[in-house]
């Protein structure tokens, strides 16, 4: 790439500003929970030193106030590809599938964002991204002005898209460029109060699934959330109404732990939106609501086979009257999941970052095995930092979805995944995440023993 281009990285950090920007503008909720996150994140860094330390010393730190995700949904092949093709622009490729559809939500998804550790550091930003399923709708007729609709509209601007092809063709942009971009871009994710469609059709597609109508009627994918991370979100969650949100009935995801696993999340009800339809009709819809999350260790095929047994067996259990009962049930099940992390490594439970410890000497064998890296780990040689989780849970996503959009599960929309369908679709591959991790985590071994043989 030339000098004079700017970086995929810088490029996605002013995308992501800007994003944030305009939903503070369009949901004002969201700047008050920005502030509060802030707090929370501020105390729980000032209450403890070692996590403070530590995420400094990973470069953790730094992306902490940043760090955002954002979701959207989008109704066509031809949309997807696109918005692929406009992500790579900000270095984001995608990550991971997700059926949604096997939850009663009509949509399967991947999640675009960056993958190299230092664009991992520099900005984390991920965008949950949907592809409405329209043969899951059942009524052909409906399915079919369904497409219709969403053939009439371009969810990108022309000058957008040129600018998309000017980075593949030269293999950047230069600065003028990037923030003629990032202007452009921004159009795509606007919230607009206009329908596209008459209030009877609205209600048609309404009827079939509240989110088709959010995608079908629209201009085009909406932000529908930004999710600022948190150090602490049972005390978000507990301090919300303090500034006047209310939160949703419980924190999804996994119990409150010593060493946090994957993700867990919360978030406020939906806005109800006054819009305006084709036929001049006024009316209301429920699409944008708000979210935090808190990060913890990404967990290895093993891990996630113990997750997901112990999250059915909670599952089986007498649902929560409130978050606190609802957490305390969660706890007492996920006993049977380690909590430290020198048990998740050594059971490869969990993914780990590995660094040298400066001017260690020791010898090395040629090929240092996993018991030899718990050797080096006991001569101090060797330190290890959890990997943090960098996607999302399929279960998790679908609970945000219904739980803000006052959806109950729809069984109908359940079927096999069909990722071959949606790569089809996507145009590309998805990166297997886990995968992904394995191979993060090797090449900080692999690094971490050429420090130490003094390579």
């Amino acid at each position: 790439m030339c000098s004079d281009y700017v970086s995929s990285d810088d490029i996605r950090d002013q995308f992501s500003k800007a994003m944030s920007a305009m939903y503070q503008q369009e949901v004002p909720q969201y700047g008050t929970l920005l502030s509060l996150v802030e707090v929370v994140n501020d105390d729980a860094l000032s209450q403890d030193p070692a996590l403070a330390d530590a995420l400094a010393a990973t470069g953790e730190l730094s992306r902490i106030n940043v760090e955002r995700h954002g979701a959207i949904r989008v109704g066509l092949p031809e949309e997807l590809s696109l918005l692929r093709r406009m992500f790579a622009v900000m270095g984001m490729v995608p990550v991971g599938y997700y059926d949604l559809a096997a939850a009663g939500v009509p949509v399967h998804s991947t999640a675009f964002r960056p993958v190299d550790d230092e664009a991992l550091k520099r900005n984390p930003f991920r965008v949950f991204t949907s592809l409405l399923r329209l043969e899951l709708i059942e009524n052909a007729a409906l399915r079919e002005q369904a497409r219709e609709i969403l053939q009439r509209r371009e969810i990108v601007t022309p000058q957008a898209v040129a600018l998309i092809e000017r980075c593949e063709q030269q293999g950047g942009l230069s600065t003028n460029d990037a923030d003629a971009f990032v202007e452009a871009a921004l159009t795509t994710f606007r919230w607009h109060h206009d329908a596209t469609v008459d209030v009877e059709t609205y209600h048609r597609l309404h009827k079939e699934h509240r989110l088709i109508a959010d995608v079908v009627c629209f201009h085009g994918p909406h932000i529908n959330h930004l999710t600022p991370r948190t150090l602490d979100i049972d005390e978000v969650q507990r301090r919300m109404p303090d500034v006047g949100i209310n939160p949703k009935a419980v924190i999804e995801g996994p119990p409150r732990r010593v060493c946090p696993i994957l993700l867990r999340q919360t978030s406020f009800k939906a806005l109800e939106e006054t819009i305006t339809f084709a036929d001049n009709a006024q009316g209301h819809h429920t699409a944008r609501f708000g979210e935090i999350e808190q990060r913890g260790v990404a967990l290895t095929h093993k891990g996630r086979e113990l997750y997901d047994h112990l999250l059915a067996e909670s599952r089986s259990l007498p649902v929560a009257p409130d978050n606190a009962t609802h957490q305390a049930q969660l706890a007492e099940v996920f006993q049977a999941f380690p909590d430290d992390d020198a048990t998740l490594r050594r059971e490869a439970l969990a993914f780990f970052h590995y660094y040298a410890v400066p001017g260690k000497q020791v010898a090395l064998p040629d090929n240092v095995d996993a018991a030899g890296v718990e050797v080096l780990i006991e001569q101090g040689a060797l330190v290890c930092q959890p990997m943090i989780y960098e996607d999302f849970l399929p279960v998790s996503a679908a609970g945000i979805f219904q739980s803000n959009l006052g959806e109950h599960q729809r069984d109908e929309y359940s079927s096999h995944a069909n990722q071959a369908q949606f790569e089809q679709h996507l145009g590309a591959a998805v990166i297997d995440e886990i995968a992904l991790y394995a191979q993060r985590q090797q090449a900080s071994l692999e690094q971490a023993l050429a420090v130490l043989r003094g390579r």
